[in-house]
């Protein structure tokens, strides 16, 4: 069986974007709970996954609204070259996202990305908010943020490839982060592969993993 050249897992909010697009949330409509709710964030007294929930359902306004905001999600603008630059030299370029695929496959469709797999938690429209949907009999299931970046990871690895990389940019990253061959590192990633004594490429955008992948020859030399 001829293994497939390489396969780039990417986080999605923070990552492919300059910004989480729950902080949009609390930012755009929840100025009166800001520092609150920032602080239930940082807490941890509750999971990941359920505060994303009561949010996201709790937004109040119309789908039309919310996709704007969608469409505004601050997105990294070398990210779509460099996702079709994978395909065209043979790799897999997938998301895992401990967000939402509601907004995420919305964007790419909004910039023409295709093509990409998404693994995430699932959302719905409903009374004015994304509902999300959580399935504690999924293979892929965490209890903290809905879905294990590690065992996706892990399962995704396991079809056959030359090399796996993987760039993320917070705590639900890091246990798939270790798992890959080569990791790319931003915000408190950094920190936490540093703990790991792991080794890590620190990146500011996929400009920065673009060229690299032209050091290594995986790509071909050409201006970015």
């Amino acid at each position: 069986m001829t293994k497939k050249p390489f396969l780039f897992i990417s986080d999605f909010d923070g990552t492919l974007t300059d910004k989480d697009f729950f902080h949009i949330m609390i930012d755009s409509y929840f100025q009166d709970k800001k520092e609150e709710l920032y602080k239930a964030w940082d807490s941890k007294k509750q999971t990941d996954i359920d505060f994303l929930s009561q949010l996201f359902q709790s937004i109040g306004r119309s789908e039309n609204d919310i996709m704007e905001d969608i469409m505004n999600i601050p997105f990294d603008p070398y990210a779509k070259a460099f996702i079709e630059k994978v395909k065209e030299v043979g790799g897999d370029f997938v998301v895992i996202s401990a967000g939402s695929d509601y907004y995420i496959k919305r964007l790419f469709e909004h910039l023409g990305i295709e093509g990409i797999e998404v693994y995430s938690n699932e959302g719905r429209f409903q009374d004015n908010g994304i509902h999300l949907t959580v399935k504690k009999d999924h293979p892929h299931y965490s209890e903290m943020y809905g879905i294990d970046k590690a065992k996706v990871t892990k399962d995704l690895a396991s079809k056959g490839y030359e090399k796996v990389y993987f760039a993320g940019d917070t705590a639900p990253d890091l246990k798939a982060a270790l798992m890959a061959d080569v990791t790319f590192a931003k915000g408190k990633l950094i920190s936490l592969l540093e703990e790991e004594n792991h080794p890590f490429i620190p990146i500011q955008n996929y400009q920065d993993i673009h060229h690299y992948f032209i050091e290594k020859g995986v790509f071909q030399d050409e201006n970015v």
